[in-house]
């Protein structure tokens, strides 16, 4: 009896060990040569958007783009690879679109449109080679690489001008506070020694491009909870406003002493010098936030 039920229990292992089938892994070397395709294929899109990150200070952080992406997928790598792979064939047609897409905005000149086909078509390669579910573990990463693309001119045209009305009002303001007569002029400042012009690079969208692109890597990094990680993204337009008008302000009461202090090299310095200070302020209000979550949580816990 006991030997008859060994038998057939055996039977039963050796049938299941049949059925069951390891799961499928990532196809790493399948990946990594579709994508240098796609790269090959996209150079005369890359270069001309990599030389832009060189020669326009408002795409400064987009260097870092794809290394924090690339940093955030291989502390990311334990979930990427256990997700379950299935190759999902019809999305082929999302490659083929982002082909199409990039052909349309290169010949119209519309650096956007074909910039934004680069993504689309490594979205395209690796859901049509693993599938949904390792295209949702690296969702925030290639959401992240966003950042490297410039921001269509219309829209920017749509957000420096109020800007640079914002910081001239603000400057006026606290120079006229500070006793220094100033008479303005849409986004000029005529002083006394002389006339301050906030054009667009004073209008404080590169310093809020950095900010935002930092506060989105920084929320990922050193923040679990939700609400944390949105109101640091929500706090980077005020600092950055402010911060702003606070360097137009300080370059109207420097020209009092030294008109050539509110251009060339010292301009320059004073620039990086108030992006730092918008981090210290970044820090603070994340610093903030916590507390307030620390509060929160010991008073639901003393309720």
């Amino acid at each position: 009896m006991d030997s008859g039920s060994s038998v057939s229990s055996v039977a039963e292992g050796s049938s299941v060990s049949h059925t069951i089938r390891p799961a499928p892994e990532l196809p790493l070397p399948a990946i990594a040569w579709f994508l240098t395709l796609v790269i090959l294929l996209f150079l005369p899109v890359l270069k001309p958007m990599v030389t832009e990150w060189m020669i326009d200070e408002n795409m400064g952080h987009a260097f870092f783009v794809p290394l924090v992406a690339g940093y955030i997928v291989w502390l990311d790598r334990e979930r990427i690879m256990a997700a379950p792979v299935r190759a999902y064939w019809p999305a082929l047609a999302l490659v083929l679109w982002g082909f199409c897409q990039m052909i349309f905005g290169f010949l119209g000149a519309d650096f956007f449109l074909a910039r934004t086909a680069f993504l689309i078509t490594i979205v395209g390669v690796i859901w049509t080679l693993t599938g949904a579910a390792v295209l949702r573990a690296l969702a925030f990463p290639l959401l992240l690489l966003l950042f490297m693309i410039r921001i269509p001119l219309f829209i920017y045209q749509q957000i420096t001008f109020p800007l640079q009305l914002l910081a001239s009002d603000v400057a006026a303001r606290g120079l006229e506070i500070l006793g220094i007569p100033v008479l303005r002029d849409g986004n000029v400042l005529n002083l006394a020694s002389r006339q301050l012009e906030v054009v667009e690079a004073c209008s404080g969208i590169r310093s809020l491009l950095s900010l935002t692109f930092l506060s989105v890597a920084y929320g990922r990094l050193f923040e679990k909870r939700l609400w944390v990680k949105i109101a640091l993204f929500l706090s980077t337009v005020p600092i950055a406003i402010a911060c702003n008008a606070f360097r137009v302000t300080l370059t109207g009461v420097l020209t009092q002493y030294d008109p050539d202090l509110a251009e060339g090299a010292y301009h320059s310095f004073e620039g990086w010098v108030i992006f730092l200070v918008e981090l210290v302020v970044f820090l603070g209000v994340h610093r903030l936030l916590v507390r307030i979550a620390g509060r929160s949580r010991a008073g639901v816990s003393h309720a």
